[in-house]
This record gives C-alpha cells, sequence and structure tokens, in this order.
C-alpha cells in the first residue's frame, strides 16, 4: 500500500554498498514526478548515496503509488464515479 518497490542496479547489492540494513534512506521521488523504470537517487542517514531502478513497471502502477496504493486508488475512482 503505497510502498515504492526499488531494486539495486547491476552489480550493486546491500555487501557491496556496506549496508547493514540499520541505516535510515532518504529517498529522492522527484516531487512525485516518477516515471517507468526510472534510476533514483538514494542517501542514507551515514552519508552513503547510490541510485535505485524504481519497479513501477506500468504508468497504472505510477498512479496507484501516487494514491497510496491500488485501494486508495481504486476507492477515489468509485467516490469520483458517484
Amino acid at each position: 500500500m503505497g510502498i515504492l518497490p526499488c531494486c539495486f542496479l547491476e552489480n550493486q547489492s546491500a555487501d557491496s554498498l556496506g549496508l547493514t540494513g540499520k541505516e535510515r534512506f532518504n529517498v529522492n521521488l522527484r516531487e512525485g514526478n516518477l516515471k517507468v523504470n526510472e534510476v533514483i537517487p538514494v542517501t542514507t542517514d551515514c552519508g552513503k548515496s547510490f541510485e535505485v531502478k524504481v519497479r513501477l513497471d506500468t504508468p497504472v502502477e505510477i498512479e496507484y503509488f501516487k494514491n497510496g496504493g491500488i485501494l486508495k486508488y481504486v476507492m477515489r475512482k468509485l467516490v469520483k464515479e458517484n
């Protein structure tokens, strides 16, 4: 529900980037103007920076994300139709 799925770029992993799982991540969402499979920057509270590929594979998935998930998207659409 409104979670941004991302994956590491080729030849990257948590280990190769020195990530422990205890970091907090700041993801640049480009003010909501995401594109299908876009590569976006991520920084950690430890100062590490890297890029990830956003796994929003279709324009519809981008709309679901912008609405906070598919359930909220469908509910808003139903309310708008009535």
